[in-house]
């Protein structure tokens, strides 16, 4: 079974890891810089889990959704001004929902404002050796200067599984009931594709559609990153694709970890806004559709699963205005991992920044 991802200019980015080993199975540009658009909120999550590791803030603590949160492009939850959900289900509605109000007003209520949530969202990327990574939002909504890479996605991911089991149901569910409103995800592997147990989707204009997703099946843990697609049809097919390779066997590693896969330095983002959302989108969507027809009617499809989809009930907790919280700030620092060549962050206290 062969891979027939091509573009009449370039290669979309893949990346497919052995989750338990580290070991890198197949990588195409895999270390070139790309913006993560939603795939930004696996950092949220991740330093949200740093901070309520840490005592700094509870599942409970409530997120209140400030005037400038609900200033946020969509995707957005829905709540009004001043309404508020606790931690648990703010970090619900941002995986599965990819709320952008949300994110920024987790950011805010975990470090005080939006700007110092971003400082430890860098903190972390460079604590766990995102070196291709720069964050300037908490939900990745686009800016030329948030940037990451494949690579840097995989080894956040494996962190957070690693790191945080605890989580594990958050990134597997595939609905958010809000009242009567109810918030579906744009993962459609985790109803189509058996063993699918996370993690996160994302689309902006100039990333295209991106996917990090985490699979199970017969005793062994793929993850896999696609960067770039110009669908959400061809994005899940061409990971699924992807997966189905790495469980068959197709894929021989050569004993590669993530960590020691090199991200490109200098390399600067595709911008796939003119081929997405330009003149010319029709007509580059309708190639892409092409060279790569798996999911369109009357072709194979490498997602045929049929799996009963999880649902999570939030609450809004009504209207709140000036909630204490705590402010200590959880810092950041490697450890030997606990897995060969990845890397752990653990809280640990180091000389506070000037700010």
């Amino acid at each position: 079974m062969s891979l027939l991802v091509v573009s009449p200019s370039f290669a979309m980015v893949q990346l497919l890891v052995d989750a338990r080993t580290g070991e890198v199975l197949y990588a195409n540009k895999a270390g070139i810089a790309w913006h993560p658009a939603s795939l930004t909120k696996l950092m949220s999550a991740f330093v949200t889990f740093e901070a309520i590791k840490a005592g700094k803030v509870t599942l409970d603590t409530p997120v209140i959704i400030t005037s400038n949160a609900i200033k946020a492009p969509p995707s957005r939850s829905g709540l009004p001004k001043n309404s508020a959900i606790t931690i648990r289900d703010a970090l619900y509605i941002i995986i599965v929902k990819s709320a952008n109000d949300v994110s920024i007003a987790l950011a805010e209520t975990v470090s005080g404002s939006e700007g110092a949530f971003v400082k430890e969202m860098n903190q972390a990327a460079k604590a766990l050796g995102m070196s291709a990574t720069n964050f300037v939002n908490p939900n990745g909504l686009h800016n030329r200067a948030q940037v990451t890479s494949a690579r840097d996605m995989a080894i956040l991911a494996l962190n957070i599984k690693i790191s945080h089991k605890e989580y594990a149901p958050l990134f597997a569910t595939s609905f958010v009931q809000l009242g009567e409103k109810k918030m579906k995800t744009h993962n459609n592997l985790l109803t189509d594709f058996a063993g699918t147990n996370g993690m996160k989707t994302g689309f902006v204009c100039s990333a295209g559609l991106n996917i990090v997703a985490s699979v199970k099946r017969n005793n062994r843990s793929l993850l896999a990153v696609v960067l770039g697609a110009s669908s959400a049809r061809e994005r899940g097919e061409v990971v699924a694709q992807l997966l189905l390779r790495g469980f068959s066997g197709d894929f021989l590693g050569r004993g590669k970890s993530i960590a020691s896969l090199k991200n490109v330095a200098g390399s600067e983002p595709k911008d796939m806004r003119p081929y997405l959302c330009g003149e010319n989108a029709k007509a580059y969507v309708a190639e892409q559709k092409r060279l790569y027809p798996y999911g369109l009617e009357g072709q194979i499809s490498f997602l045929n699963d049929n799996i009963a989809a999880l649902t999570y009930r939030a609450t809004n907790l009504g209207k709140m205005r000036n909630v204490p919280l705590p402010r200590k700030r959880p810092f950041h620092v490697a450890l030997k991992p606990a897995m060969q060549n990845i890397v752990i962050i653990v809280p640990y206290p180091i000389p506070r920044p000037n700010r």
